[in-house]
């Protein structure tokens, strides 16, 4: 089993977490704490990472902030597929990170899975 280090839950975007971002599975929240159609914001080492539960239950994860003017991507509009930033309404995929506007360039997507009851990503 893959040993999984655990970081601080949620964590407002005003403050930065001193945990070392790898490639490694890390928790970082409860999986009660993301209600169903939630997203919600986390920093790890120096990135923000945004975390959606679809109202499904999947999760999806991307970094948190839109590459056009900084918004908070965990704040938007989403469906199974993509993601809307709430100041412009960009949208991107969860698939590729990629919007659907040209010259906005894309977003990073990460892995992301509920591991008994707990928020797991890979970034």
């Amino acid at each position: 089993m893959t040993a999984v280090r655990r970081a601080p839950g949620f964590v407002s975007s005003d403050s930065v977490s001193s945990e070392p971002v790898t490639a490694e599975p890390v928790e970082i929240g409860e999986m009660a704490d993301l209600a169903l159609g939630e997203g919600r914001a986390y920093v790890l080492g120096d990135k923000q990472i945004a975390v959606f539960r679809m109202t499904d239950g999947t999760l999806r994860a991307t970094s948190a902030v839109c590459p056009h003017q900084g918004g908070p991507l965990a704040d938007g509009q989403f469906d199974l597929g993509t993601i809307v930033c709430p100041l412009h309404q960009y949208a991107f995929g969860f698939a590729d990170g990629g919007c659907t506007t040209a010259g906005i360039g894309t977003i990073e997507v990460y892995r992301v899975e509920d591991r008994d009851g707990r928020i797991v990503v890979w970034a």
